[in-house]
């Protein structure tokens, strides 16, 4: 039996991208034990991520996609927490627009598994949002961390650079749609779904 459980710790603050700005509630989620946690994004600011591992170990700090409200604390996180930063390099024109002078230390892919608290996480690349946006199912814990690919309501937006309809809808069908229905699926904002709930929204 694991002792793995699924935190959120919710960061405002600015999403900026094509000229514009829009305050936006983040979701940060952690993924662990008393022990140990992994960190799913870092937006805005690291103080209330820093106070939620509550001294715990840090394994990874993964990104779920470069927009800047899911990657500018990133640099700050690790300085804290002593944690690699894992991020999939097709987002990098996004990550250098926001960290110039830092780079992230790990590149994600399709399959890359992580170990934390006894579960297990698997990347999944699901782009349309953005090149390099990627997914986390975590089968033990029923949950599969979505970013901005997949919402409450649907798919996530594609109408900014960098983001593609046909490439998220395709990204949802095949990676995250042959997940089991029941899944929970836990997104970069708003409120928690499952795989069946969005099947209908979907086109």
């Amino acid at each position: 039996m694991t002792t793995a459980r699924v935190e959120k710790v919710v960061v405002s603050g600015v999403f900026s991208l094509d000229g514009q700005d829009f305050d936006v509630d983040n979701n940060v989620w952690l993924v662990g034990d008393d022990d140990e946690v992994l960190v799913i994004d870092a937006p805005h600011d690291a103080a209330p991520i820093v106070e939620a591992v509550g001294g715990r170990r840090v394994t990874a700090i993964v990104l779920t996609h470069g927009h800047n409200d899911h990657i500018t604390a990133a640099p700050a996180l690790r300085e804290a927490t002593g944690a690699p930063i894992w991020f999939h390099p097709m987002d990098r024109m996004l990550w250098d627009v926001v960290h110039p002078d830092s780079e992230p230390d790990r590149e994600l892919a399709s399959d890359v598994r992580f170990s934390v608290a006894g579960v297990e996480l698997v990347t999944r690349h699901t782009p349309g949002h953005s090149p390099g946006s990627v997914c986390l199912h975590a089968p033990e814990l029923n949950t599969v961390f979505t970013g901005d690919t997949l919402f409450h309501g649907g798919p996530g937006a594609t109408g900014r650079s960098f983001s593609d309809r046909p490439t998220i809808v395709h990204s949802i069908r095949s990676e995250l749609f042959t997940l089991h229905g029941d899944t929970v699926v836990r997104t970069g904002h708003g409120e928690d779904t499952t795989i069946a709930a969005e099947l209908r929204n979907v086109d």
